[in-house]
């Protein structure tokens, strides 16, 4: 399809499956963590995936490579970025699997059904409301910040579309790991899978890639950690496979 490109757009390779996003010259665009979250999400046969906050579409158009028979629904409340990741995905022809909708994620479960989902996936804001200066452009401080919604309530939108044992997948700051495993309890999801990604092995994580399953038992299965970074600053190994890299 011929993309439709606004000013100030342009489209980027993903490098994997020939595919392809639209993203903003000047805005909010995705980062690494979105696609160790993509790698680290599972996605089953035949299973229905939400995107909780979905950006630029970034993690259903990845995770479309996983399972040609999964489907997608993807929520964003920017109207713009909607209509980018809506765009993108027109643009990779993956139109029947993906739907976007530019909704709060809090109606989800209202729209989709409570318990509809087998998996719930999402990169969710950063920045502790009320303790993280704010971005130059209103798109991007809501990309990056809780300005109108707190983890904990982001998690229970998600576990309310969840079915049962069903997953929930997130990316989030290491150092907020607790305040993390706090809301997933609390919205009945027992963290069962964890990875802590580390910049270089010498230094403390950064980010925390987190699997939870709704109303399952406890036990908890820690991954290998997983470090971007060799001393010499040159990528892992385990980075190029991610990335689809030839070494």
């Amino acid at each position: 399809m011929e993309p439709n490109l606004l000013p100030g757009e342009r489209i980027d390779d993903l490098q994997l499956n020939d595919l392809h996003i639209i993203q903003s010259e000047n805005g909010f665009r995705f980062g690494m963590d979105a696609v160790l979250l993509s790698d680290f999400a599972r996605v089953r046969p035949r299973e229905h995936v939400v995107d909780m906050g979905t950006g630029t579409g970034i993690l259903p158009i990845l995770l479309s490579a996983q399972r040609e028979d999964a489907t997608f629904t993807a929520f964003e409340v920017q109207p713009d970025m909607a209509d980018m990741a809506e765009r993108s995905i027109a643009l990779n022809g993956l139109s029947q699997r993906i739907r976007v909708c530019a909704e709060d994620m809090r109606n989800a479960a209202a729209l989709l059904g409570y318990g509809s989902a087998h998996m719930v996936v999402s990169n969710p804001p950063y920045g502790k409301q009320g303790s993280t200066l704010k971005n130059s452009t209103e798109g991007v401080t809501l990309a990056r910040h809780e300005a109108a919604i707190s983890i904990g309530e982001w998690t229970a939108s998600c576990a309310a579309v969840l079915r049962n044992m069903g997953r929930l997948c997130m990316v989030f700051p290491a150092q907020r790991l607790l305040e993390l495993t706090d809301a997933y309890r609390s919205a009945r999801i027992e963290p069962k899978r964890i990875r802590l990604v580390y910049a270089k092995v010498d230094r403390a994580p950064y980010l925390v890639l987190l699997e939870g399953m709704k109303n399952a038992r406890p036990g908890l299965l820690w991954m290998p950690p997983l470090v971007v970074y060799e001393p010499d600053g040159s990528e892992t190994a385990e980075i190029h496979r991610i990335y689809h890299r030839k070494v």
